[in-house]
């Protein structure tokens, strides 16, 4: 059991490569901030990761406000909060004409495209994570705005990324079943990348995938994350954690800045405003799915934590979906 697994578990995800690019120095190209482009390909998701994967050759990737960062073959750059972006290598004022991409990008098809000059060639596959907005309270918490890993660094890494350079080249064969399979690819390369990601960080690092990582705090919080609705106490999680009640509760604390029963209550008050807004239990059966014994209690930590009680928060925000989706359509 660990913690990664059991977050990403709870949340809703859609996954997709989208483009298929070969450059030719010099080039340079814009990817726009995810409110922009979540719309077009994956209009159900609240957070969308961004994700580009060099496959051949080199490039800079840079987001406002933070350094370059220089990217070669194997590297795979991550923008976690969805923030607009560029890529580049060789010096030109020239964009690529992304909005040709739009008309494959909205029917969910990945696009191929060749740009640029005539020097040397940079391959690179575009993708997506869409999550619900409460995976920024988990696996999305902490991350920097842009970071890069190496995938060929491990035998897992690298094999991902030869199936996904066979499956794009083979997306012309109108083969059926295509599209999902590179759609789970793109999944399994974010999740190698995290985990990627998880093992390089150093040990002062704080934050959940610092506290995921621990040995013995991790086991907390993935039993936090398997049985939410349970009546945990701090001597039972250490218990059955396999630590004592006072390491677990000043561990936890130091890595995630709370204790394990306060994490708990906001996780448990996510995942039920996530049963509202995607079932029609009532709200006495969401306090009850999510480990509160009264409806009353639910409601008072519920206004607390979103500043409206839960059926109010249901019916503005399914009001708040529909008027974007007729907008959309």
């Amino acid at each position: 059991m660990d913690a990664l697994s059991e977050a990403m578990r709870a949340v809703r995800l859609t996954s997709a490569l989208f483009f298929n690019g070969e450059f030719c120095a010099p080039w340079r190209f814009v990817t726009p901030a995810q409110d922009k482009l979540a719309p077009i390909v994956s209009p159900d998701s609240e957070r969308l990761v961004l994700f580009h994967l060099v496959t051949d050759g080199q490039a800079t990737a840079r987001t406002a406000g933070h350094d370059d960062v220089t990217l070669s073959a194997g590297d795979i750059v991550v923008f976690p909060q969805g923030d607009a972006h560029e890529l580049w290598n060789g010096r030109t004022t020239k964009l690529f004409p992304g909005a040709r991409l739009l008309p494959k990008l909205a029917k969910g098809e990945l696009a191929a495209e060749k740009w640029g000059g005539t020097g040397a060639v940079t391959r690179i596959i575009c993708g997506y994570l869409g999550c619900e907005r409460h995976a920024e309270g988990s696996f999305l918490s902490g991350l920097p705005a842009i970071f890069k890993v190496n995938v060929r660094s491990s035998p897992a890494g690298a094999w991902i990324e030869s199936a996904i350079r066979n499956g794009v080249s083979e997306i012309e064969s109108q083969r059926a079943g295509r599209l999902a399979v590179l759609a789970k690819l793109a999944e399994t390369l974010f999740v190698e990348t995290l985990c990627r990601y998880m093992d390089e960080l150093p040990p002062e690092r704080t934050g959940w995938l610092a506290t995921a990582r621990d040995p013995k705090v991790g086991q907390a919080l993935a039993l936090l994350h398997r049985d939410p609705a349970r009546a945990w106490t701090l001597p039972d999680l250490a218990r059955e954690s396999g630590t004592s009640r006072t390491v677990l509760a000043d561990r936890f604390v130091h890595l995630m800045g709370e204790t394990p029963l306060a994490y708990l209550a906001r996780w448990r008050l996510q995942l039920a405003a996530r049963r509202l807004l995607t079932t029609d239990r009532k709200v006495l059966q969401v306090a009850c799915d999510v480990g509160y014994e009264s409806e009353a209690a639910f409601n008072r930590a519920f206004r607390r934590e979103f500043g409206m009680p839960p059926a109010r928060y249901r019916r503005e925000r399914r009001a708040q979906t529909a008027a974007v989706e007729r907008r959309d359509a």
